[in-house]
């Protein structure tokens, strides 16, 4: 479940009650009732529309990641930078859906059309996502194309679509409502929930184009968004349809903007001061509306510190995809794919709501603590701070199995001995390689091999049965070399091939054959994979697999075909084959793993979900309940949007962070911590002296102030006048 969306469990109760048109409704019908209930039959329309919906959204974005990383090869700062550039706008366009539909064309026809403004960029999205399609520019316009269309259609009708099914409930029925409101937030779980866990297997598990099949991934969410629109409009005769009415966010913006430019005109010292800023703009507007816009405010000034818990929120479906790819993925009975983890952050969030509110608060008020909104917001805070602090526990951990960083004037190097006997290795200067290296002996690890410039042309020496050979080769530096030692028609020879430097991207397996035979072969591994290795210890190119066991392979030579058995070739790591001879009908393999495989296992992921999905619970859903509790009945949707608002912020710091600050993944995680306890720390001075209060008693307060200080406003207005 996303932050915005699981949010509005809390505010949708306020909201469809505060959304009526102001004045007297129109005559309509009423509408037929679901099994004789009070239910409004259009409301079934309304919610398989927000799943359908929450389904296309959720699925896009699980794959959005890997889609930057692998098809684009963007490298990881890009690909995190665009996917919160993305989310940021889907929580800056709801102000623009919510002024449309209040104050332009009604919720109605606002759904309809950035619905189809939806649909157009999901479209978009997958046919951009279509290898054969044009080069990696047309890709990349589709895409971004298509994501900003998307972005404009879900948040668009993000604070519509809930808002418009209150609407369809008639007044005495506010129970029923209520319980509307649950079932939509059902529906939204559900569709996250069911899409973060099948879309990545469209994507993983199916291959077209010879390759992850993205298009397949976009496009079975673009149907979900096609079907979402038709269902949405089949229901249109049966829909209360509310006439727009004015946005009172606009009213809000405008009422603070006067009276900041009044106060500014008004600096003169002999001119009265007023006891608020806002009261700087009772000359234009309503003393009502600065009554109220005064309660929002006071909320709003809370809302400060918290986009920092979005921006380690919503790291979920980047940073913490991104480091499940260099983990190990096999729960034995499953493989998991690497976006699919996201899928338990909306099934937490369902078990952990009846747990807390069934269970855990009702406990806490037992023991006699005073567990205040505040506070619980604050623990959700703490509870994400430390969730980001086992993330980079863990990515200490996976670092262990990752190649040396190598610096200028740096190399490494290994020695392959193929060679029927041991052989002593020298190289020029250099103190390496003390002991003979065994035949078809698996180095433990690389050594370093310090040179004097950006290359260097060494003299390698081997000794092997009382011979000596000497051989030259040119090394680079921040180059990853092995020596191929082997014995060539009667003698004693060398090779230096390049290795690869980093273990390989999102958990496939790399792999390459040196051939020593005296024959080329031409070697399948599976379906789709054909490589061609010449003779006499050539090496082929790195060949890049998913992790599986590949015992069904053929090596075809002059003289037959013979059957090819790899084993198991498992994830994030890089493999040497020597085919030795062929034997008993069968090619003899040696295999040398290059890389380490990932060895911690991704199940030690689950720990931080917990804790990141118990925080959004304490955090997110309190805090709207908090706030809309705080606030007049007129202002509920200024808040939503404010609210909003903090999730966009949240998302841009990532964006910032991602490619201003580059840094080592765990020492980002570990900053994010610092960053979001220090926020909470001021989050709760700020809880200490912010003063609850029932809105009603506040606006009767504030009529009788104002009605006691109207003599002196008059005053003023003269004096001003004067001057």
């Amino acid at each position: 479940m996303a932050e915005g969306d699981g949010t509005l469990r809390a505010a949708k109760e306020p909201q469809a009650g505060d959304d009526p048109p102001k004045g007297d409704f129109p005559l309509r019908k009423k509408s037929p009732k679901l099994c004789g209930s009070n239910y409004p039959l259009s409301i079934a329309f309304i919610v398989v529309n927000e799943f359908c919906e929450r389904f296309s959204y959720y699925g896009m974005r699980a794959v959005l990641t890997l889609y930057f990383l692998s098809f684009f090869h963007w490298d990881e700062n890009l690909s995190t930078a665009v996917y919160h550039a993305f989310s940021a706008l889907c929580y800056f366009t709801p102000v623009i859906g919510a002024i449309m539909a209040d104050s332009w064309l009604g919720k109605y026809k606002t759904i309809i059309y950035l619905s189809i403004v939806y649909v157009v960029g999901h479209l978009i999205k997958s046919v951009g996502a279509i290898p054969s399609l044009g080069n990696q520019a047309v890709h990349v316009v589709l895409s971004m194309v298509g994501l900003f269309l998307i972005a404009l259609g879900t948040g668009g009708i993000k604070p519509c679509v809930s808002a418009f099914g209150g609407d369809q409930f008639e007044e005495e029925h506010t129970s029923e409502r209520s319980k509307f409101f649950s079932i939509f937030y059902l529906s939204i779980n559900a569709g996250s929930l069911i899409s973060t866990f099948v879309t990545p297997v469209l994507r993983g598990d199916v291959k077209c184009f010879g390759e992850d099949c993205y298009a397949l991934a976009f496009g079975v969410p673009a149907a979900l968004m096609v079907l979402a629109l038709v269902v949405f409009i089949a229901g249109s005769g049966l829909y209360r349809k509310t006439p727009p009415q004015g946005n009172v966010l606009l009213e809000v913006c405008k009422c603070i903007g006067f009276a900041i430019k009044n106060r500014l005109k008004n600096r003169s010292r002999e001119i009265p001061k007023r006891d608020h800023w806002l009261d700087w703009a009772s000359e234009k507007y309503s003393k009502q509306l600065i009554g109220e816009v005064k309660m929002v405010t006071r909320v709003l000034f809370l809302f400060i510190p918290l986009p920092m818990f979005w921006a380690l929120f919503d790291q979920q479906g980047s940073r913490w995809t991104l480091q499940a790819t260099k983990m190990n993925a096999d729960f034995g009975i499953y493989v998991l794919q690497p976006d699919q983890m996201q899928f338990l952050n909306p099934l937490l969030i369902l078990v952990f709501i009846p747990i807390f509110d069934l269970g855990l608060y009702p406990l806490i008020d037992m023991c006699k603590f005073n567990f205040t909104p505040i506070r619980k917001m604050a623990t959700g805070m703490i509870l994400a701070g430390l969730a980001f602090g086992l993330a980079a526990i863990i990515e200490i951990k996976i670092n262990e199995t990752d190649m040396p960083q190598l610096v200028p004037e740096e190399s490494l190097i290994r020695v392959l001995n193929l060679a029927k006997n041991p052989v002593q290795v020298t190289i020029q200067e250099k103190d390496l390689f003390q002991q003979p290296v065994e035949t078809f002996q698996n180095p433990a690890e690389y050594s370093k091999l310090i040179l004097n410039g950006e290359q260097q042309s060494l003299r390698f020496t081997l000794q092997h049965q009382g011979l000596t050979l000497a051989f030259n080769y040119t090394v680079k530096e921040k180059s990853v070399y092995s020596l191929i030692v082997f014995e060539a028609e009667g003698s004693l020879s060398s090779r230096l091939i390049t290795d690869l430097e980093a273990k390989p991207e999102n958990g496939l397996a790399a792999v390459r054959f040196i051939n020593g035979l005296s024959q080329d072969v031409n070697l399948t591994i599976d379906s789709r994979k054909f490589i061609a290795v010449q003779k006499n210890y050539s090496p082929s190119e790195y060949s890049l697999l998913e992790r599986d066991r590949y015992n069904n392979g053929k090596c075809i030579t002059e003289t037959g075909e013979f059957p090819l058995e790899l084993g198991l070739l498992d994830f994030g790591a890089s493999y040497t084959i020597v085919i030795t001879n062929i034997s008993g009908g069968a090619v003899k393999t040696w295999k040398s793993e290059d890389i380490k495989a990932n060895n911690v296992h991704m199940a030690w992921q689950l720990p931080q979900y917990l804790l990141i999905s118990a925080g959004e619970v304490m955090f997110s859903i309190t805090g709207l309940a908090f706030s809309y509790s705080q606030s007049p009945a007129s202002m509920k949707s200024v808040l939503q949007a404010g609210w909003l608002l903090t999730v966009a912020v949240g998302n841009t710091f990532v964006l910032i962070v991602a490619e201003a600050a580059p840094m080592a993944q765990w020492a980002e995680f570990v900053l994010f911590t610092v960053l979001l306890f220090a926020v909470c720390i001021i989050f709760s001075i700020m809880g200490y002296f912010y003063v609850s209060v029932d809105p009603e008693d506040l606006e009767e307060k504030e009529e009788k102030r104002e009605t006691s200080s109207r003599g002196n406003m008059i005053g003023l207005v003269t004096q001003k006048t004067k001057l």
